[in-house]
């Protein structure tokens, strides 16, 4: 029987690109395709867990897309070009509290709620919830993003808003 291949036999693996190449344009390189995915599967009011490397990701048994990247800010900033926040809720972002105080706010923490305004406009606001809680509200996120965020409390839940038809106002009503 004759060799019907057209060319050399190569391993499976050989056309992927090597770590850290773009292959599409427009998109920040920490958007992979895992986590395209997962903020695509995401429906509005499912929310999003993002954590730096002291958090437990894997202890919630949820799916988690790890990311070798050192700053929160720089992911948040990739995945908020993409991600809608929920504008029906008063807060659609929050914070893990420092040390029981809900007035203390990291550095990160609020370069973190800066960016959000920034991107999502002055008037969003940004929640804070005691660490225990945190933990038993992060049980219940649809996916987890970890990082490799070294600042302590850089620890975010994101609840997805609505993507619009162009024209419509976030409030969805028509004039």
């Amino acid at each position: 029987m004759p060799d019907l291949r057209v060319g050399p036999v190569l391993p499976l693996d050989s056309g992927r690109p090597k770590e850290g190449k773009r292959m599409l344009k427009g998109l920040h390189p920490y958007l992979n395709g895992e986590l395209l995915k997962v903020l695509d599967e995401m429906g509005h009011a499912d929310q999003l867990l993002l954590v730096d490397r002291n958090y437990p990701a894997f202890a919630a048994s949820k799916p988690v897309v790890r990311l070798a990247a050192t700053s929160i800010e720089e992911v948040l900033g990739a995945i908020l070009s993409v991600f809608p926040l929920d504008h029906f809720v008063e807060e659609p972002i929050w914070r893990m509290e420092v040390s029981d105080d809900a007035t203390k706010i990291t550095p990160t923490q609020e370069r973190v709620v800066q960016l959000v305004q920034s991107v999502e406009g002055v008037g969003v606001r940004c929640g804070v919830v005691p660490r225990g809680e945190f933990y038993a509200r992060a049980a219940k996120v649809f996916a987890i993003v970890h990082t490799l965020e070294p600042a302590p409390y850089s620890c975010f839940i994101l609840q997805k808003g609505v993507v619009f038809p162009e024209g419509v106002p976030v409030n969805g009503q028509t004039a």
